[in-house]
This record gives structure tokens, C-alpha cells and sequence, in this order.
């Protein structure tokens, strides 16, 4: 087969990213070119390499195999480039991903420990939906991600060979309110949230809203749309609107906003797992799991 660098980079990219348009984006070509690439990819293998449809690309069987074999031979040529570059051995690179509602606490205090416990491993992290972090780690530009999972909590995707997920950390959503709205309660009805105002995450089209009660009857007036957990949290101090929160977050919450939970509304929990690729553990990203598993375990307790 006759397959070039560029194409297997172009290959890992569009992966990673699910359009043309995203993969040409991030690595600085049109849109044409990244089609180009891969159809010299689909000619040389013989093989149609993705799906296309409507919201974007996906690998078939066969984009899968040659995906796997790119990123072998992708990480190979960095890993001969920085020996052949002299560059010292600082005690190992790990990349993370996570969910927006694991960064802020579980995150945080994962990298301090680890700063103190391990100071020469390196960490890069990267923020994103739980999409998007699956196909970073399939197309191997994460090693580790923390994602997000409802009952009855299936395999994180049903690719081969199969994501090794390990649960962290059980938690469940509740209701960000202004300190002095439903005072004295610590809980409320469906029909008062119907009325409510709500700050919620943009939507996208592969993530469902976030911010909202999930079932909550009727159509939800967001008059408020921010990503950041932060961001959402002091505008429901500022008494713009509610919204919803995972209790992991506890400790994060700023003056101004009190917790509370709908009393005839069913409860909603969520797992954080720990999900990466199957095979050997490298130390630095063995270091990182520790402090995460450890962190976990004290936001349990």
C-alpha cells in the first residue's frame, strides 16, 4: 500500500474531530485537501474508510483497522523525533480528557497531588464532551478521559477492542437556586421549575442539553447559555436563573447559591469513569490514575 505520513495524520484528524471541515481546520488545510487525502487513503487500502452522514463522518470496520495502525506508527515517528532531537526523558507525558463537571474539583486536586507526588510527569488536559473524548482516545490523541455515564451504564462505545473503563466516582444532579429563592426548602416541585428561568450549556449535536432537569415536563425557558460550570453558577448567584449541578461540585459553589433537590421528579445519577485504551499502562500514566483514584475516593467518603 502506498500510504504517506500526511494521509495517516489526516486519517487520525478526521477521526478525532467526526467532519472534514473540523479535521481541515485544526490542521490548517481546506476542506478539499483532507478529502483528497482520504480518498488516496480509501484508493491505496481498497477499502471505504468512513461513513458519511449528516452531522459528519464515522470510521467503518476498515477505517478502524488502518486507524489503529496509524497511530502506532504516528506515535512512533514522535517518539524517533524527540530522540533524535536530543530531548531529555522529563518522566512521561500523559494527556487527559474530561467532561466539564470533572475538572473544576476532581481534576484540580488530581494534578496537585500529583505535582507533589510525581513532579516530572508532564500533563496536558483537554476539556470536551463525551463524544468527542471518545473519539480523541480511539484515534489515540488522549491516553486518559473522564467520562460521564447514566444507569444502566454500558461500554463507553461498541468499537473493537473495547475501552477499559474503570468507575471512579457515583454522584448524582441537583438544583442550583439564588440563596433567597424556595428559602427555608430543601426541595420542590415540577410545577414550580416549569416556571423557572434556567442557565443551561449550547446545545450540540451530540450532547444533550446540560442545565436542564432531565424529564422536566413542558418546554424550559433558557434565558442563559454558558458552557462553563462556573460561569452558570455565578449567574444563579446574580439571580439570573436556576440550574442544574452535579454534587461533585460541592465544594465549588460560590456565596449566593444554595442546593436543593425536585421532590416528585425521579433522581438522577451519574458515574464518572476513568476510560482509556486497552493494553500496557505506562508509568507517568499509572501515576496519574493513582492520584485520580485517590481523589476520587476522598470526594466519596
Amino acid at each position: 500500500m502506498d500510504i504517506t505520513v500526511v494521509g495517516l495524520r489526516v486519517l487520525r484528524e478526521v477521526a478525532e474531530r467526526g467532519t472534514f471541515t473540523a479535521a481541515a481546520q485544526a490542521l490548517g488545510y481546506t476542506q478539499s485537501a483532507v478529502s483528497r487525502q482520504v480518498a488516496g487513503l480509501e484508493q491505496a487500502t481498497g477499502s471505504r474508510l468512513f461513513d458519511r452522514y449528516p452531522g459528519g463522518v464515522r470510521l467503518t470496520t476498515a477505517g478502524r483497522v488502518l486507524l489503529r495502525h496509524a497511530v502506532t506508527a504516528l506515535d512512533a515517528l514522535a517518539a524517533a523525533d524527540r530522540e533524535l532531537s536530543g530531548a531529555q526523558d522529563d518522566g512521561g507525558h500523559v494527556r487527559l480528557g474530561f467532561i466539564p463537571a470533572a475538572g473544576a474539583v476532581l481534576v484540580a486536586r488530581a494534578l496537585a497531588t500529583l505535582g507533589r507526588e510525581s513532579p516530572r510527569v508532564r500533563v496536558t488536559t483537554r476539556e470536551g464532551t463525551t463524544p468527542s473524548l471518545l473519539r480523541a482516545l480511539r484515534a489515540g490523541a488522549l491516553d486518559l478521559a473522564l467520562l460521564s455515564s447514566r444507569p444502566p451504564h454500558r461500554a463507553p462505545d461498541a468499537d473493537d477492542p473495547p475501552l477499559h473503563a474503570e468507575p471512579l466516582l457515583e454522584d448524582r444532579l441537583v438544583l442550583a437556586v439564588p440563596a433567597d429563592r424556595f428559602a427555608d426548602r430543601a426541595g420542590v416541585t415540577a410545577r414550580e421549575l416549569a416556571d423557572e428561568t434556567w442557565i443551561a450549556g449550547p446545545a450540540v449535536d451530540d450532547e444533550p442539553l446540560l442545565g436542564i432537569w432531565p424529564g422536566l415536563p413542558g418546554r424550559p425557558r433558557v434565558h442563559h447559555s454558558a458552557r462553563d460550570w462556573l460561569t452558570k453558577l455565578h449567574l444563579v448567584a446574580a439571580g439570573a436563573g436556576i440550574t442544574t449541578v452535579p454534587s461533585l461540585l460541592l465544594s465549588a459553589i460560590p456565596p449566593g447559591v444554595r442546593l436543593i433537590t425536585p421532590d416528585d421528579l425521579p433522581e438522577e445519577r451519574r458515574r464518572i469513569s476513568l476510560v482509556r485504551s486497552p493494553g500496557p499502562t505506562p508509568p507517568a500514566t499509572a501515576a496519574l490514575t493513582r492520584a485520580l483514584r485517590d481523589q476520587a475516593s476522598l470526594l466519596a467518603d
